[in-house]
Protein backbone atom coordinates (compact mmCIF):
# COMPACT_ATOMS: atom_id res chain seq x y z
CA UNK A 1 0.00 0.00 0.00
CA UNK A 2 1.42 3.42 -0.95
CA UNK A 3 2.21 6.14 1.59
CA UNK A 4 -0.40 8.38 -0.03
CA UNK A 5 -3.14 5.78 0.48
CA UNK A 6 -2.10 5.17 4.09
CA UNK A 7 -2.07 8.91 4.84
CA UNK A 8 -5.47 9.32 3.17
CA UNK A 9 -6.92 6.53 5.32
CA UNK A 10 -5.47 7.95 8.53
CA UNK A 11 -6.69 11.46 7.85
CA UNK A 12 -10.17 10.24 6.89
CA UNK A 13 -10.37 8.21 10.11
CA UNK A 14 -9.17 11.16 12.18
CA UNK A 15 -11.66 13.65 10.77
CA UNK A 16 -14.63 11.35 10.93
CA UNK A 17 -17.33 10.40 8.49
CA UNK A 18 -18.88 13.86 8.22
CA UNK A 19 -15.83 15.43 6.54
CA UNK A 20 -13.79 14.34 3.51
CA UNK A 21 -9.98 14.29 3.61
CA UNK A 22 -8.62 17.84 3.91
CA UNK A 23 -7.14 19.72 1.00
CA UNK A 24 -5.06 21.95 3.27
CA UNK A 25 -1.74 20.58 4.57
CA UNK A 26 -1.68 18.66 7.86
CA UNK A 27 0.78 19.17 10.73
CA UNK A 28 1.67 16.47 13.20
CA UNK A 29 3.30 17.30 16.54
CA UNK A 30 5.99 16.62 19.11
CA UNK A 31 5.27 16.70 22.84
CA UNK A 32 7.67 19.13 24.55
CA UNK A 33 6.29 18.96 28.11
CA UNK A 34 3.47 17.23 29.95
CA UNK A 35 1.69 18.88 32.89
CA UNK A 36 -1.00 17.68 35.31
CA UNK A 37 -4.58 18.68 34.54
CA UNK A 38 -7.70 18.24 36.65
CA UNK A 39 -9.32 15.04 35.26
CA UNK A 40 -12.71 16.32 36.45
CA UNK A 41 -12.42 19.58 34.50
CA UNK A 42 -14.84 19.58 31.55
CA UNK A 43 -12.65 22.01 29.63
CA UNK A 44 -14.59 24.46 27.47
CA UNK A 45 -12.20 27.40 27.24
CA UNK A 46 -8.52 28.02 27.89
CA UNK A 47 -5.94 30.80 27.66
CA UNK A 48 -2.47 31.58 29.04
CA UNK A 49 -1.48 34.85 30.72
CA UNK A 50 1.63 35.85 32.67
CA UNK A 51 2.63 32.33 33.69
CA UNK A 52 -0.83 30.99 34.52
CA UNK A 53 -3.61 29.16 32.73
CA UNK A 54 -7.18 30.40 32.88
CA UNK A 55 -9.82 27.77 32.25
CA UNK A 56 -13.57 27.61 31.82
CA UNK A 57 -15.22 24.32 32.75
CA UNK A 58 -18.69 23.22 31.70
CA UNK A 59 -21.62 21.02 32.76
CA UNK A 60 -24.54 22.41 34.71
CA UNK A 61 -23.80 22.43 38.41
CA UNK A 62 -20.06 22.15 37.75
CA UNK A 63 -19.35 25.17 35.56
CA UNK A 64 -16.56 27.46 36.69
CA UNK A 65 -13.90 30.01 35.84
CA UNK A 66 -10.45 29.04 37.11
CA UNK A 67 -6.91 30.29 37.45
CA UNK A 68 -4.56 27.30 37.33
CA UNK A 69 -0.85 26.78 38.05
CA UNK A 70 0.75 25.47 34.87
CA UNK A 71 3.42 23.28 36.47
CA UNK A 72 1.19 21.57 39.05
CA UNK A 73 -2.35 21.90 37.70
CA UNK A 74 -3.47 23.24 41.09
CA UNK A 75 -6.52 25.50 41.09
CA UNK A 76 -5.39 28.85 42.51
CA UNK A 77 -8.66 30.73 42.13
CA UNK A 78 -12.18 29.70 41.17
CA UNK A 79 -15.55 31.30 40.51
CA UNK A 80 -18.53 28.93 40.35
CA UNK A 81 -21.38 29.74 38.00
CA UNK A 82 -25.03 29.38 39.03
CA UNK A 83 -26.24 25.84 38.46
CA UNK A 84 -28.50 26.78 35.57
CA UNK A 85 -25.52 27.74 33.38
CA UNK A 86 -23.33 25.50 31.23
CA UNK A 87 -20.09 27.46 30.83
CA UNK A 88 -18.24 27.53 27.52
CA UNK A 89 -15.32 29.48 26.01
CA UNK A 90 -13.28 32.30 27.57
CA UNK A 91 -10.88 34.96 26.36
CA UNK A 92 -8.91 37.85 27.88
CA UNK A 93 -9.52 41.37 26.55
CA UNK A 94 -8.01 44.48 28.17
CA UNK A 95 -7.61 42.77 31.54
CA UNK A 96 -11.18 41.48 31.45
CA UNK A 97 -12.24 37.86 31.04
CA UNK A 98 -15.18 37.18 28.74
CA UNK A 99 -17.01 33.88 29.30
CA UNK A 100 -19.76 32.31 27.21
CA UNK A 101 -22.50 29.89 28.19
CA UNK A 102 -23.90 27.19 25.94
CA UNK A 103 -27.65 27.57 25.34
CA UNK A 104 -28.50 30.45 27.68
CA UNK A 105 -27.40 33.11 25.16
CA UNK A 106 -25.75 34.90 28.05
CA UNK A 107 -22.14 35.79 28.69
CA UNK A 108 -20.22 37.25 31.62
CA UNK A 109 -17.37 39.74 31.96
CA UNK A 110 -15.00 39.44 34.93
CA UNK A 111 -12.13 41.52 36.27
CA UNK A 112 -9.09 39.31 35.70
CA UNK A 113 -7.36 39.61 39.09
CA UNK A 114 -10.38 39.31 41.36
CA UNK A 115 -12.85 37.39 39.15
CA UNK A 116 -15.37 40.05 40.16
CA UNK A 117 -18.29 40.00 37.74
CA UNK A 118 -18.46 43.35 35.96
CA UNK A 119 -21.34 42.89 33.57
CA UNK A 120 -23.39 40.44 31.53
CA UNK A 121 -24.08 40.39 27.79
CA UNK A 122 -26.40 38.65 25.36
CA UNK A 123 -25.95 36.99 21.96
CA UNK A 124 -28.38 35.33 19.57
CA UNK A 125 -26.68 31.95 19.02
CA UNK A 126 -25.35 29.14 21.12
CA UNK A 127 -22.03 29.95 22.78
CA UNK A 128 -19.11 27.60 22.11
CA UNK A 129 -15.67 29.19 21.75
CA UNK A 130 -14.44 32.78 22.00
CA UNK A 131 -11.22 34.67 21.27
CA UNK A 132 -10.27 38.11 19.91
CA UNK A 133 -7.98 39.64 17.31
CA UNK A 134 -7.06 42.75 19.29
CA UNK A 135 -9.94 44.68 17.76
CA UNK A 136 -13.07 42.61 18.25
CA UNK A 137 -14.33 39.41 19.83
CA UNK A 138 -14.63 36.26 17.69
CA UNK A 139 -17.18 33.61 18.68
CA UNK A 140 -18.14 30.12 17.50
CA UNK A 141 -21.50 28.39 17.90
CA UNK A 142 -20.79 24.82 16.74
CA UNK A 143 -21.50 25.53 13.08
CA UNK A 144 -19.02 26.60 10.39
CA UNK A 145 -19.75 30.28 11.13
CA UNK A 146 -17.55 32.58 13.18
CA UNK A 147 -19.15 35.74 14.60
CA UNK A 148 -17.29 39.01 15.12
CA UNK A 149 -18.61 41.14 17.99
CA UNK A 150 -17.86 44.63 19.24
CA UNK A 151 -16.20 44.13 22.63
CA UNK A 152 -17.99 47.09 24.20
CA UNK A 153 -21.51 46.83 22.80
CA UNK A 154 -21.45 43.09 21.92
CA UNK A 155 -23.21 43.89 18.67
CA UNK A 156 -22.38 41.62 15.75
CA UNK A 157 -20.12 43.35 13.22
CA UNK A 158 -19.41 40.52 10.76
CA UNK A 159 -19.69 36.80 10.04
CA UNK A 160 -17.18 34.43 8.49
CA UNK A 161 -17.90 31.02 6.98
CA UNK A 162 -15.11 28.44 7.36
CA UNK A 163 -14.26 26.04 4.52
CA UNK A 164 -11.62 23.61 3.33
CA UNK A 165 -11.82 22.32 -0.25
CA UNK A 166 -15.28 23.93 -0.60
CA UNK A 167 -16.49 21.81 2.31
CA UNK A 168 -17.94 23.70 5.31
CA UNK A 169 -16.03 22.92 8.51
CA UNK A 170 -18.74 22.49 11.12
CA UNK A 171 -18.43 21.89 14.87
CA UNK A 172 -15.97 24.75 15.37
CA UNK A 173 -15.46 24.85 19.11
CA UNK A 174 -12.76 26.31 21.39
CA UNK A 175 -10.86 29.19 19.75
CA UNK A 176 -7.46 30.89 20.06
CA UNK A 177 -6.08 33.76 17.98
CA UNK A 178 -2.41 33.06 17.20
CA UNK A 179 -0.21 35.27 15.05
CA UNK A 180 -2.94 36.46 12.73
CA UNK A 181 -4.83 33.16 12.49
CA UNK A 182 -7.91 31.80 14.21
CA UNK A 183 -7.23 28.32 15.60
CA UNK A 184 -10.28 26.17 16.30
CA UNK A 185 -10.84 22.77 17.84
CA UNK A 186 -13.28 20.76 15.73
CA UNK A 187 -15.55 19.00 18.22
CA UNK A 188 -15.29 15.22 18.44
CA UNK A 189 -12.15 15.08 16.30
CA UNK A 190 -8.43 15.17 17.04
CA UNK A 191 -8.04 18.17 14.77
CA UNK A 192 -7.32 21.87 15.13
CA UNK A 193 -8.06 24.08 12.12
CA UNK A 194 -5.88 27.11 11.35
CA UNK A 195 -8.23 29.62 9.74
CA UNK A 196 -7.63 32.82 7.81
CA UNK A 197 -9.70 35.59 9.44
CA UNK A 198 -9.93 37.31 6.05
CA UNK A 199 -11.13 34.47 3.84
CA UNK A 200 -12.39 31.79 6.24
CA UNK A 201 -10.26 29.19 4.47
CA UNK A 202 -8.36 26.57 6.47
CA UNK A 203 -4.66 27.18 5.77
CA UNK A 204 -3.57 23.98 7.54
CA UNK A 205 -4.65 21.39 10.07
CA UNK A 206 -3.03 20.05 13.23
CA UNK A 207 -3.66 16.34 13.76
CA UNK A 208 -3.25 15.43 17.45
CA UNK A 209 -4.17 11.78 17.09
CA UNK A 210 -2.42 9.68 19.73
CA UNK A 211 -1.45 12.57 22.01
CA UNK A 212 -3.14 10.93 24.99
CA UNK A 213 -3.57 7.29 26.00
CA UNK A 214 -7.32 6.76 25.73
CA UNK A 215 -7.22 4.09 28.46
CA UNK A 216 -6.59 6.96 30.89
CA UNK A 217 -9.91 8.57 30.00
CA UNK A 218 -12.88 7.60 32.17
CA UNK A 219 -15.58 8.84 29.81
CA UNK A 220 -14.20 8.43 26.30
CA UNK A 221 -17.29 9.72 24.50
CA UNK A 222 -17.10 13.06 26.34
CA UNK A 223 -13.34 13.29 26.93
CA UNK A 224 -12.48 14.90 23.61
CA UNK A 225 -9.78 17.33 22.56
CA UNK A 226 -10.83 20.86 23.55
CA UNK A 227 -8.45 23.52 24.75
CA UNK A 228 -5.83 25.68 23.04
CA UNK A 229 -3.62 28.20 24.83
CA UNK A 230 -0.65 30.15 23.47
CA UNK A 231 2.20 31.85 25.33
CA UNK A 232 3.09 34.61 22.86
CA UNK A 233 6.23 35.67 24.75
CA UNK A 234 7.64 32.18 25.18
CA UNK A 235 6.15 30.95 21.90
CA UNK A 236 4.71 27.93 23.67
CA UNK A 237 1.61 26.09 22.52
CA UNK A 238 -0.57 24.18 25.00
CA UNK A 239 -3.45 21.78 24.34
CA UNK A 240 -5.73 19.67 26.50
CA UNK A 241 -9.17 18.08 26.47
CA UNK A 242 -12.34 17.63 28.46
CA UNK A 243 -11.74 15.38 31.48
CA UNK A 244 -8.10 14.86 30.49
CA UNK A 245 -5.56 14.21 33.28
CA UNK A 246 -2.83 16.02 31.32
CA UNK A 247 -2.13 19.24 29.50
CA UNK A 248 0.53 19.14 26.79
CA UNK A 249 3.00 21.66 25.48
CA UNK A 250 3.58 20.75 21.85
CA UNK A 251 5.71 21.73 18.88
CA UNK A 252 4.31 21.47 15.38
CA UNK A 253 6.14 19.33 12.84
CA UNK A 254 6.38 20.20 9.13
CA UNK A 255 3.25 20.09 7.03
CA UNK A 256 2.21 17.20 4.86
CA UNK A 257 -0.64 16.77 2.45
CA UNK A 258 -1.80 13.95 0.23
CA UNK A 259 0.17 15.13 -2.77
CA UNK A 260 3.40 16.74 -1.57
CA UNK A 261 5.45 17.39 1.52
CA UNK A 262 6.64 20.79 2.60
CA UNK A 263 9.96 21.22 4.43
CA UNK A 264 9.38 24.72 5.83
CA UNK A 265 9.21 25.03 9.60
CA UNK A 266 5.71 25.82 10.90
CA UNK A 267 5.24 29.46 11.81
CA UNK A 268 3.86 30.27 15.25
Amino acid sequence: MSKKIILLALVTLTIGSYLPPPKAPVHTYRIVNTYPHDPNAFTQGLFYHNGFLYESTGLRGHSSLRKVALETGHILQIEHLPKRFFAEGITLWQNKIFQLTWKSQQGFVYQRESFKKLREFRYSTQGWGITHDGQQLIMSDGSNTLYFLDANTFKETARLKVYDNNIPINRLNELEYINGEIWANVWQTNLIARISPKTGLVSSWIDLTGIIDITLLKNRSEAVLNGIAYDSRGKRLFVTGKLWPYLFEIELLPQKNLYKCCKEKPKL
